[in-house]
């Protein structure tokens, strides 16, 4: 009895000290659940304005396509009923066509007389030979033979005139022709003295270098001072020689390359 009564009196302390943590817990829930309902009723919110965007979206959609739809059926039928119009019209000129053809071979294969006399009259029309032809003597019926006469007479002068102005033509560049051939002969023959004329004078300057080169020879038997200074004319008189050589060379080459034997 004694161990029964003495357990209520260990048990009290105990309870005692774990009531303060639960009365501190329930004041932490009262100051959190307003932020938690908050933010539920935007997130509810928020989805609910993007529902009404998407539904909204949704229906402008279908709206646009049931307005396409309409509008291009529309078109279509428009068009298709222009097409069977225009195929209608086509029909009727076709059977209109053929019916003034068939109507012009019967007439034709009825009328045979009147068919070979409008054929024979168009292909005087239409031909060149045949409408000249009908011309020139429908022109004899309304114009006198010395009118015609005249006109003929007007017209081959014209034609002497002209044959005149070209027979002095063609007399004139004819000799201009034959000048410009004498001058070309004439500067051919030209040329080719000049170029032979040339050939001496190139030989004449191969004549002048080997004298200078005896020359050289020569002045080395000479004293030392008074070779010199000859040594030194007869050079130059070489070069001075040798590059006239080279110059007449080219004209030569110059000569030849027109086709002209030198």
């Amino acid at each position: 009895m004694a161990t029964t009564t003495a357990e209520p009196s260990d048990a009290g302390p105990s309870l005692q000290s774990g009531a303060h943590p639960t009365s501190s817990t329930p004041k932490t829930l009262d100051e959190t659940t307003p932020f938690v309902d908050y933010a539920v009723q935007q997130a509810q919110l928020y989805q609910k304005a993007f529902n009404d965007a998407l539904d909204s979206a949704v229906e402008y959609s279908k709206s646009r396509l049931s307005q396409i739809r309409s509008t291009s059926s529309a078109h279509s039928q428009q068009f298709l009923g222009a097409l069977h119009d225009l195929k209608s019209d086509y029909n009727a000129y076709e059977e209109l066509l053929f019916g003034k053809i068939k109507e012009g071979v019967h007439i034709a294969s009825s009328h045979p007389i009147i068919t070979c006399g409008a054929a024979a009259s168009l292909s005087f029309v239409v031909l060149k030979r045949p409408r000249r032809f009908m011309y020139y003597n429908a022109l004899r019926l309304f114009v006198s033979e010395e009118a015609l006469i005249k006109r003929a007479t007007l017209q081959v002068g014209e034609l002497r005139q002209v044959i005149e102005s070209i027979k002095a033509e063609s007399e004139k560049l004819e000799k201009r022709a034959l000048h410009a051939e004498e001058e070309f002969l004439r500067g051919r023959t030209k040329l080719r003295q000049a170029g032979k004329q040339i050939q001496s004078v190139i030989q004449s300057a191969y004549k002048i270098e080997r004298k200078a080169r005896g020359l050289k020879d020569i002045l080395g038997d000479l004293p030392k001072r008074e070779a010199s200074h000859f040594r030194s004319q007869v050079s130059k008189l070489a070069s001075e020689a040798k590059n006239e050589r080279n110059t007449l060379t080219k004209e030569v080459s110059k000569i030849s390359n027109y086709g002209i034997s030198v």
